[in-house]
């Protein structure tokens, strides 16, 4: 199991890892060894998660998740594949830690009348310096 947030656990074998060779610079390294990963997550059908969690985490994916509501991470910074799955793992369950903390309902609220107030001794001063800088009206 591995540990999320104090209330949310995963267990290991709902993540899937998969290595491929790596793109990029490397040498003949990058030939020989499948040193990238790539790890799958069912976020729609994970036990773990919450369902609001689910549905947050799927919206934050964006577009690593698959239609299927599958989440793929790729990491392939590293040269070795132990740092590779450390550092996609690490994204995921960073990615989970956002989508679990439930985001604040904002409440509408009225302006009070001593701002309202103010907003027009405002205004009305600022419409008198204006006023200040016309010329004067010949009669």
């Amino acid at each position: 199991m591995i540990q999320v947030t104090p209330s949310i656990a995963i267990d290991e074998s709902e993540i899937e890892e998969s290595f491929v060779r790596a793109s990029g610079p490397g040498g003949q390294n990058v030939n020989k060894v499948a040193s990238a990963v790539q790890i799958r997550f069912d976020a729609r059908r994970s036990s773990s998660l919450p369902n609001e969690v689910a549905i947050r985490l799927m919206k934050l994916a964006g577009s690593r998740l698959t239609q299927d509501g599958v989440i793929v991470i790729v990491a392939q910074a590293q040269r070795s594949q132990k740092r590779n799955r450390e550092e996609a793992v690490e994204r995921l369950l960073e990615l989970i830690r956002a989508a679990a903390i439930r985001p604040q309902v904002r409440r509408a609220t009225k302006p009070t009348k001593a701002s309202k107030e103010r907003r027009l001794a405002s205004k009305e001063k600022r419409s008198g310096v204006k006023a200040g800088r016309q010329k004067p009206i010949a009669d």
